[in-house]
């Protein structure tokens, strides 16, 4: 699944309670854009869809649509602070190609219906 790191842990608790949605779920997937055809994308979702996953990390509830699992395995979230602000960064193993921003990345194509783009 995805690791997500204490620093991402507690932004994403200390955004839940700021937010008040304290018992949400941490959506995290892609879509298409960014420099290097998809970029990241996270969001808090009262709702599970049929397609989506959930899995618990270090007490945080995290869906995936499962056409995304693929794409998302072994995933790293983590949160840093720098001169620019703070952010989530993703560390994605699978990525062939990562802009320097780090949210947008490439997955080279690979003959298998595991690696079939989401539509």
């Amino acid at each position: 699944m995805i690791e997500i790191s204490k620093a991402a842990i507690a932004e994403i608790k200390r955004m839940q309670m700021a937010r008040n949605l304290v018992e949400t779920n941490l959506r995290v997937g892609f879509t298409n854009g960014g420099c290097e055809n998809f970029y990241y994308t996270i969001d808090f979702t009262d709702s599970i869809l049929e397609q989506e996953r959930v899995c618990r990390v270090d007490g945080i509830s995290v869906v995936i649509d499962r056409h995304h699992l693929a794409y998302l395995d072994n995933l790293k979230l983590d949160y840093a602070e720098d001169l620019m602000g703070g952010g989530f960064r993703f560390e994605n193993p699978l990525a062939t190609n990562v802009c320097g921003c780090g949210n947008s990345f490439a997955i080279a194509h690979v003959e298998s219906e595991r690696w079939q783009l989401p539509t």
